[in-house]
């Protein structure tokens, strides 16, 4: 029977599974196997795998309680492997890179900080701080319907908001940054301007927190952040 796949682990992480059920319509109990000095947390599968929010949180509920004991290598959703032996020979193949990523990521927890601007408050600083920005709102109010003005202020006010959020961005990787072992700065989506994972040593958590508190007052008018974790360190494995 195919097995899903939830994390691999130090041999010596305890793996306190007891209760916790997997992904799939039959919930089946969550497992071990092991290879040398790995464990591979699995459950059987008898059924395609998807998103479902049941499953999801499933899979989330397994990390969460690997990590209260050590940091795993947590997989994505949806990995699957056709059997126990598939999984026992992946462990030994690859021994030695899974023992390094888990060196990487021992003792941490990974960290998301998202982060936005609002943009009213935005534009207001920019015509504040821009003379030439200011002097073209005010002609375009004032009704002058030269088709130039807004074109010149459109190109200012985005050359303006490419740069202030490229540095709040630098602003904020350097706030953070120092506190954590590592960081992956992720494509930002929607409203946000950046997107930033950190891998923070879970005895260093105090000080990152309260490095994170004290963001919002210090990187610009209207801006942003909402900070996700502690989580398991997905960003974090090759």
């Amino acid at each position: 029977m195919a097995v899903y796949v939830y994390a691999v682990t130090r041999r010596e992480h305890p793996c306190h599974l007891d209760g916790l059920t997997g992904v799939g319509s039959d919930a089946p109990p969550v497992r071990v196997l092991e290879s040398g000095e790995l464990r591979a947390v699995v459950s059987d599968v008898a059924e395609e795998v998807r998103p479902k929010r049941r499953d999801v949180l499933a899979h989330q509920a397994v990390l969460d309680r690997l990590m209260t004991d050590g940091t795993p290598l947590p997989l994505q959703f949806g990995y699957t492997a056709p059997g126990d032996e598939a999984v026992r020979e992946v462990l030994e193949e690859r021994a030695a890179g899974y023992l390094d990523a888990l060196a990487g990521v021992e003792g941490c927890a990974e960290y998301n900080v998202k982060a936005e601007q609002e943009e009213s408050a935005l534009l207001r600083d920019i015509l504040a701080g821009s003379p030439r920005a200011s002097s073209l709102n005010e002609e375009i109010l004032a009704g002058d319907t030269d088709p130039r003005l807004p074109l010149e202020l459109g190109q200012l006010v985005s050359a303006e908001v490419e740069l202030r959020r490229s540095d709040a961005s630098a602003e904020l990787i350097r706030a953070l940054a120092p506190l954590a072992r590592a960081y992956v700065v992720h494509p930002p989506t929607g409203e946000d301007f950046l997107n930033l994972s950190l891998l923070v040593p879970r005895d260093g958590e105090r000080p990152f927190l309260d490095a994170h508190a004290g963001l919002d007052r210090e990187t610009g008018p209207g801006v942003r952040t909402r900070l996700a974790g502690p989580l398991p360190p997905y960003s974090f494995v090759p």
